[in-house]
Parts: structure tokens; sequence; C-alpha cells
């Protein structure tokens, strides 16, 4: 169910138009010129010291009429943060108490990494007794209570928020790195990603002597702070789209400038099983590479030729039995639910075909229609709509997912990562599943912001953490390639001045390492 309006307005002397935007955006509350259930709503929200108040004015045919909630800040939280929060929960409550709409299970919790609010939590001794355990159920309650999700998303965030801790609190001085390869061989209909189609060698030319000088740059501010690497994660785009000598040389480049004896994680993602060559498997076998993910996204060859995979059924199998055969590496595989044209039964069959393979760790992707996607394109045409790409609804999506929970946990897989997105099918989650002692240090630690995350190469992000002051130093590498190209140095000196924001200029100076504090 949804609520069509002709004209929404926002009232007062702070909109808050962001926080409201959200709530309106999942309850499917949204603005048509005809057809509409109410000619006007009308927002109004208010602070009256401690205490946050939400009126919805209504019209319809000339009548009116007023509804109004309130709530009261937590005095733990931040207050900024609170007024948002209670914003959002006073109009969810409003939107699906008053006017019948259908609640979603996450609530108002809309953040990508809603675990790191438990683990703040745990931090500052929120649902942790005398003893030092850990009481589970009263943090559920508290996220049921403060966000309004359904009890089995609480307890799912809450069981990996906890299995998380001991990655996340590591010490200071680990840090991981990433390095981004921009080139995958077509782009997919949902892909959202900085990456191009493979150019030519002329230009793969010109980028390594690029990539190159920013690993070995990124590898100095490493080494002047005293800091040790813990995982490397070489990702993109599709690093194995590269032709064999360039990946053999970006491969080496990489191990030489980051491996180390305290490295416990070195990760390639393959992604596409049309990219992975025994040539390069061996490369990756030679230089230490500990962990790979190949991905089929689905097992239907009418949905891989739909979305631009240009890969076969066959591809994924023969690729995932080849790497298998190399050696005891960890393996991830990816399927998305909720691609055009599938349903549950279509789902049940994918997940089944991937499991007959015995991976090490499986990533259930809900489809998210990404601004900068061939499919939000497409769909911003007035021309299409979701009809024609046959996407299966939200309640669809949801029993896939449910099944996906079912089944790995009857395989002993255990949810260890989790993130959110904007405009994802069935308003779920992305969740990566492994069996014991196969989980993804770095995908933990990316999503936990606790760690420094380095990053070298096109669109690759760093990202220091300042935890004493509630901030994270950025510094971005440019999306588009011949940006990067040409401003490389550019890239470099701002990436060595946010490290010198927190760290000063040489050795480390005032690193904290605040050990383990589960």
């Amino acid at each position: 169910m949804s609520l069509k309006i002709k004209e929404i307005t926002f009232r007062g002397e702070n909109d808050f138009s962001k926080a409201v935007g959200e709530v309106l955006r999942s309850l499917k509350v949204e603005t048509v010129k005809e057809g509409a259930d109410f000619d006007g709503l009308e927002i109004f929200n208010e602070i009256v010291g401690k205490k946050i108040i939400t009126r919805l004015k209504i019209s319809a045919g000339g009548a009116e009429g007023c509804l109004k909630k309130f709530s009261f800040v937590r005095p733990d939280e931040r207050f900024g943060a609170e007024v948002n929060r209670l914003v959002k929960k006073n109009l969810y409550r409003l939107l699906v108490e008053d006017f019948g709409l259908a609640a979603v299970p996450y609530g108002i919790l809309h953040g990508v990494r809603p675990t790191k609010i438990i683990q703040r939590w745990i931090r500052e001794g929120f649902g942790v007794t005398s003893q030092g355990v850990i009481d589970r159920d009263k943090i559920c309650r508290r996220i049921i209570s403060d966000f309004l999700t359904k009890r089995a998303k609480a307890e799912l965030l809450t069981e990996v928020a906890l299995r998380q801790l001991p990655i996340i609190n590591c010490g200071e001085k680990k840090i991981s790195v990433y390095v981004g390869i921009p080139f995958c061989k077509t782009r997919c209909l949902y892909c959202s990603f900085p990456s191009n189609v493979l150019p030519a060698e002329k230009i793969i030319v010109d980028f390594m002597p690029a990539l190159t000088r920013d690993i070995e740059a990124a590898a100095d501010a490493i080494n002047r702070r005293g800091l040790e690497v813990q995982t490397i994660y070489i990702g993109g785009g599709t690093p194995t789209a590269l032709p064999e000598k360039f990946f053999a040389e970006m491969i080496e480049t990489v191990h030489e400038n980051f491996h180390g004896a305290g490295v416990e994680e070195f990760t390639v993602e393959c992604g596409r099983p049309d990219t992975i060559s025994p040539e390069k498997i061996s490369v990756m076998k030679n230089f230490g590479v500990t962990r790979v993910s190949v991905n089929p996204q689905t097992m239907h060859q009418r949905t891989l030729d739909f979305i631009g995979r240009l890969h076969t059924v066959e591809d994924f199998v023969r690729a995932f039995k080849e790497l298998r055969a190399a050696g005891d590496w960890k393996i991830n595989t990816d399927l998305i639910i909720g691609l055009p044209g599938e349903r549950l039964d279509d789902f049940k069959f994918s997940l089944e075909k991937v499991l007959e393979l015995e991976p090490d760790d499986v990533t259930i992707h809900a489809l998210a229609i990404k601004r900068g996607s061939k499919l939000q394109t497409r769909l911003s045409d007035e021309l299409n709509t979701l009809e024609d790409f046959n996407l299966p609804d939200d309640s669809e999506v949801r029993k896939m997912s449910e099944h996906a929970t079912k089944i790995l946990r009857g395989k002993n897989f255990y949810p260890y990562y989790l993130y959110r997105q904007g405009y994802m099918s069935g308003q779920i989650e992305n969740v990566g599943w492994c069996r014991r002692g196969a989980e993804g240090i770095y995908n933990v630690q990316i999503m936990g912001e606790r760690q420094i995350i380095l990053g070298a190469g096109a669109a690759a992000s760093t990202k220091i953490p300042d935890h004493a002051a509630w901030k994270i130093h950025t510094a971005f590498n440019a999306k588009d390639l011949k940006t990067y190209l040409r401003d490389v140095e550019k890239y470099i000196a701002r990436r060595e001045k946010i490290f010198e924001q927190v760290f000063g200029g040489g050795k480390a100076n005032g690193v904290r390492d605040e050990g383990r504090d589960d």
C-alpha cells in the first residue's frame, strides 16, 4: 500500500527534510499530479526543551484534519542525533498507526552501517552487566523501541554486531589497504560502481605507472608511521579484467609494498568468472592471496543475459572449481535477490546450485536501484516502468531473504557482516554468511569504521577515524580514469595531508592502542 499526495509541504524553523524524506520514501508516500488520496500534507516539527513534537495537517476536498505525536530525547545520546531520530519516529508512527501504511522491516533505521550503533552502545556500557556479560535481549529491545524495527531484524543486527567485536577491536596500529582497479569487461544493468569497460591496451599502459606511484606513496605513508597492514583488498571494478601481464605486474607491486608478517588476509575480487584464467590463479597463489570472490549473481542464464553479465553459468562453475583445486584459499560467492524476472523458486534454485560447490562465504545482496546505474537511468525515463523490468515486489524479495536465512543457517553458515543501501528491494539488507573461521576481515573492518582504510588506485578512498572527535578524515581519488591519471600526485598529497592531521608528518605520534574492549 502507498499514499499519494498532490503536495507535501514542510513547515517550521527546521524542516528536517532529509529525515522526513527517508520516512516518506520507506513508507512509499509520494507526490502525484493525478489520482491522489489527499490534496495536501503539511509536516511541522517543533523542539520544546527535550520534547520533539510532530504535527500533520492533511487536506482533501476542502476538509482538513490534524494529527500529532511527540517523543522525548534520550539523555545518553547526542542531542542532534536524537532530534533527527525522533522526528522520523513521530512521523513513522503517524503514517503507520493513523494512515494504515504497512510497517517496514527496519522501521526508521536508515543508515548504511546499523551495527555500528550497537557496538557504540556496548563500548559505552549499555547492555553490559557488571560481570561483563552482554545482554542481547536488552539490546534487541532498545533497537525495537528506538527504531521501530521488527524483532527478527533487531536480533540479526545484534548477532552480527557482537560477532564483529573481536575483529574490529584489534588496536589502532593495524590498518587495511584497498587497491582500486577500475575496469570491467562490461557494465551490468544494476551496477553503479565507478568502473570502466576494459579499455585499449594503450590506456592500461598509462594506468600502470600511475597505480604503482600511488601504491609506493601509500606504502611510504604506512612505514613512516609505524603502522601494520592487517588486510589487503584488491577491488574495483573487476581486477581480474586486466590482461595477464598487467594483472601479474599489479599483484607483484601490491605484494612488494604492502605484504608482511602481520597480514592476516589478502583478497582479490575476481567477480566476473569470465575474467579468471589459470595464469591469473597461479599469480595469485604465488603472491600469497588468501581470499577470492567469484560471483554468479544468479544461476539462470536468461537473467545473466538480461542484466548484461555476458558470461555463462558454466563459466562460473568452471572458474569456481579451478579456484578450489588451486589451493586452500577462502572462496566467496555473491547472489542477488530481486533481479528482473526472478521469483522465489528461481532464487531457491540459484542458492541450491551455489551451495553444491561448497563455498566458504555466501553474500546475499538485495537489488538496489542505484543512481548512476543503467537500471536507474532507464527507470527515470517516463517510457519505462518497474513492470517493464518484471521486478519482484517487496513481499517476494523478503521471502527470498527468509529462505536464504533458513537454508544457510541449516548449512552451518552464520551472518558476520551486514550493510544497507538506499532504494533496496524489500527494504532489507545485504548480509555476508560464512562458515566458522571464514570471516572476511576486510569486510568487517570497512563496515565497522574503527580501523584506518588506506586507499590507492582509481576511485579508492582513504578513511582515518578519529574516535575521540566523532569524525572520520577522508580523502577520495577520482572516479574518472582520465582525471585520476592526470592528478594522481594531487590525490597522493591529499591522502598524506589527512595522515599528517592525525599522526603528524613522521613516525606515529600519540597512536592510541585501545586493545580489545569486548
